[in-house]
């Protein structure tokens, strides 16, 4: 069973082929008109939620009456949370909105991320570790490796996100000081993604997660600005620098880790692209890959409300505030162990043809026949996203040869070219004219007049 956050409102889908030529794990295929997602392929990476013009694909979030199922209620926004607002709305002012919505408390994402920075600078500083690292704050990322990359889990920083490591410490916290269990401490991210939510309700690197739901920032957007409206600058609640604010734009994991050995990379397609050349041993004088699925990191996830580039633009002005604040990174010691990963994340064979190798190899062989008499223009009309695609799901079963227009058309050339060779054939006695009477007859008739 495979949880999802992306799902399909067949209502709204026409049908179109904008998702299936996007999606970088080929999840998707057009049957009946409609959009399938394929559940074991999805890394819920959202690119179906932007480019679909019908808005047919959406995220599955918590709804905000959510927070109220729990005694004690902490409000964990990302880095990314802060771009969604004009410039003259303070990082604070933001906080204590969130805070007055409903929340006992805010504790910023951010704060976390300069501890994971700590944490990754020492992993690097050790010569047993595989490198290139490759960032894992982005769950769409790990989930593209665990299906197509299998030979790089190993390069993978197996340490808690900064949104897992901000829940435990609101939720220990919180249990230590008072007389509440950690199941009465509800933790809620401000998610500007569909693949966090993914990662909080089906976690591949432990049993359970720590983040207890996930508001989108597009649902909380307006609760925020009417709250900004009726002023709200009480508390002090700043408590992130401006390292792990950084963390919301692409090059901000990296920058904060303080190497100049680092590559990063964001948009899905590019993100495989990298991913292909360190599989294939040509990324060189590079120790640590901050990959991001969308365009633009966090900044740029389909549950934002602001677009990417204003965002950046304003982030920018919350990062040299934090400059000037001089509030300092997060120092609290935390070791790799306390960090490090508690499951064993595991390679999701999905693109196996058959479980057993003999079956395969001969299923292999008949997908790339098909496929070389496909004609390869990857159009998309038979509902694949690719020539070798659909020959792939003719091997599985899930389609036919004739789904290819061009297929089908050749089909009706030659059936037509049939029908008019067996006409030509067709017996005398059968030959009949328009009256009903038949050609042999009115020529006997002719010559006995």
């Amino acid at each position: 069973m495979y949880f999802h956050s992306v799902t399909l409102d067949e209502e709204k889908c026409r049908g179109c082929t904008n998702c299936i030529k996007r999606c970088p794990t080929e999840a998707i295929r057009v049957r009946k008109g409609r959009a399938r997602i394929i559940d074991e392929r999805c890394i819920d990476c959202g690119e179906c939620i932007r480019v679909c013009p019908q808005h047919a694909k959406k995220a599955i979030t918590d709804p905000f009456d959510a927070i109220y199922t729990f005694r004690y209620r902490v409000a964990i926004p990302a880095p990314s949370f802060y771009g969604q607002f004009k410039p003259s709305v303070s990082r604070n002012r933001l906080l204590n909105a969130l805070k007055r919505l409903g929340f006992d408390e805010v504790f910023e994402v951010a704060r976390a991320a300069e501890i994971v920075s700590a944490a990754t600078r020492k992993l690097l500083a050790r010569p047993d570790v595989k490198k290139p690292l490759i960032s894992s704050a982005c769950p769409a990322v790990v989930r593209l490796i665990q299906v197509r990359f299998p030979s790089l889990i190993d390069n993978l920083l197996k340490l808690q996100s900064p949104m897992e490591l901000a829940a435990e410490i609101a939720k220990s916290r919180k249990a230590a000081a008072g007389n509440l269990s950690p199941g009465e401490v509800g933790v809620f991210f401000i998610t500007p993604c569909a693949a966090k939510v993914t990662s909080i309700k089906a976690p591949y690197e432990k049993q359970q997660s720590y983040v207890d739901g996930a508001i989108s920032m597009r649902e909380i957007y307006p609760r925020v600005l009417e709250t900004l409206e009726k002023g709200c600058e009480d508390e002090d609640l700043e408590q992130a620098g401006y390292e792990g604010i950084r963390w919301a734009d692409s090059g901000g994991e990296g920058l904060a880790i303080g190497t100049d050995r680092f590559l990063a990379v964001d948009g899905i397609h590019n993100v495989i692209a990298i991913l292909e050349e360190i599989e294939n041993e040509r990324l060189e004088d590079v120790d640590f890959v901050e990959a991001l699925a969308c365009t633009g990191g966090c900044l740029g996830g389909p549950l934002t409300v602001e677009n990417k580039y204003v965002a950046r633009t304003r982030l920018k002005k919350h990062i040299e505030e934090a400059k000037q604040k001089g509030i300092p990174p997060d120092r609290q010691e935390k070791t790799e162990e306390e960090l490090v990963w508690s499951g064993n994340i595991e390679y999701r064979p999905v693109m196996k043809l058959d479980e057993d190798l003999r079956e395969a190899i001969k299923k292999l062989e008949a997908l790339e026949q098909i496929n070389r008499e496909l004609p390869g223009l990857d159009c998309g009309a038979c509902g694949a996203p690719s020539c070798r695609a659909l020959a792939e799901d003719i091997v599985r079963g899930m389609a036919n040869e004739t789904d290819c227009i061009f297929k089908l058309r050749e089909r009706v050339r030659n059936l037509a070219m049939q029908m008019a060779e067996l006409e030509a054939k067709m017996p005398p006695v059968l030959d009949r004219n328009s009256n009903g009477s038949s050609k042999e007859n009115v020529e006997v008739e002719g010559d006995e007049g």
